[in-house]
């Protein structure tokens, strides 16, 4: 299996790349993240203008007909910089939502906006008693006429703050825990009946919990056939669990060598840290982990070319389990070198370790790809 990159996918390696150092600096994330809305609008506009939101489209809907390279290629990088533009809750969740279950009416509205920078959107799926059981459902869509009314309630709803539109999984059939009667709807952020609220997360993120009373939409906010959206649903969040990944990738590569490189500055009874042998053991694990993960995303992201199946799907999710592992290690180890520094705000490897923290429990907890791995095997 090949796994190195062609002219294409290593152009937008090295355009990410340069923009991370030049323009995405460590100082400069910060004041970013201090301020609403907590991203920045001119560095979203030149993802536009780059073509980086244009990448997982089809040229049919105005993209570059990407694949799983170059989307890893660029989470990749953005994991580095650990950049907080929501390019995985719009482009890869709620488009990826509309681009995989919407009409070709539907996509039409949306996606030119989106691939243009003008339209932002958050995926609305997780209710706390699921976990992570998509079809675990109390949010209701009733049909009323030729539409619907939804009710219900949302938690931790990516990106919702800023979205101008929302795509939310309810029920239209059956008892809450079927597998059958999941649809999913796109809908005005900002429609009757639909309050929020609003939080950072611990990684620096905007999120809300949204609650939807009484919202009624047309049949044209439907996606796909009524009570037939799971299938769509599973594989927007396998696509979002592979994108965490890549970026999970690039968040340990930083932990390991800046670690490295700390170690070797650092003094500590008199020798710098990198002269202890079993500190250089650790070291090396971390390195090990990194490298391992790496690789099993390179070849997640060569079976993701020849399209999305079961095998790909038990790809993903031993992925999944392998970046859990190694975000716990890599960022636990890379805490304990620093030293009581590490935790400090002041300093980056706390921001990197918060946030693959935090990907190691998105869409699925190690416990939780594990069993589906097992199911998936047979």
């Amino acid at each position: 299996m090949d796994l190195s990159l062609n002219d294409e996918q290593s152009l937008i390696q090295s355009s990410v790349e340069r923009f991370i150092l030049n323009d995405y600096t460590f100082e400069q994330r910060q004041k970013i993240v201090a301020e609403d809305p907590g991203y920045s609008q001119e560095h979203w506009t030149t993802f536009a203008e780059l073509g980086w939101l244009a990448i997982p489209f089809s040229e049919e809907d105005g993209g570059l007909g990407g694949t799983g390279v170059e989307s890893m290629v660029l989470l990749e990088q953005f994991g580095r910089g650990i950049v907080v533009e929501p390019f995985i809750p719009t482009v890869v969740l709620a488009a990826g939502a509309i681009r995989l279950g919407g009409s070709t009416e539907q996509r039409k509205r949306f996606i030119p906006d989106i691939i243009d920078g003008k339209l932002q959107g958050a995926l609305a799926f997780a209710e706390p008693q699921g976990r992570y059981d998509l079809h675990d459902l109390t949010t209701t869509a009733t049909a009323k006429g030729d539409g619907f009314v939804i009710n219900g309630y949302k938690a931790v709803v990516l990106n919702a703050p800023a979205a101008d539109f929302l795509v939310v999984s309810a029920r239209t059939s059956g008892s809450q825990r079927d597998t059958d009667g999941v649809s999913l709807f796109v809908l005005d952020a900002r429609s009757a009946g639909i309050s929020r609220h609003d939080f950072t997360t611990v990684d620096a993120m905007r999120a809300s919990e949204i609650t939807f009373e009484n919202v009624e939409v047309g049949p044209d906010a439907l996606l796909g056939a009524a009570g037939a959206g799971l299938a769509a649903l599973q594989q927007v969040i396998d696509e979002g669990t592979f994108a965490v990944c890549a970026e999970a990738v690039g968040c340990v590569e930083v932990l390991y060598k800046d670690t490295v490189e700390y170690s070797k500055i650092r003094e500590q009874f008199g020798q710098r840290l990198g002269s202890f042998q079993a500190l250089q053991h650790r070291m090396v694990d971390m390195f090990m982990a990194y490298e391992q993960s790496r690789s099993l995303l390179y070849m997640t992201a060569a079976h993701l070319e020849n399209g999305y199946d079961e095998q790909a799907q038990k790809h993903i999710t031993a992925l999944k389990v392998q970046i859990g592992k190694a975000a716990k290690l890599v960022g636990q180890e890379a805490i304990q070198i620093h030293g009581g520094m590490g935790l400090t705000d002041e300093l980056s490897i706390s921001h990197y370790f918060k946030r693959v923290t935090v990907i190691e429990n998105m869409f699925g907890n190690n416990r939780f790809h594990l069993k589906r791995f097992g199911a998936l095997a047979g």
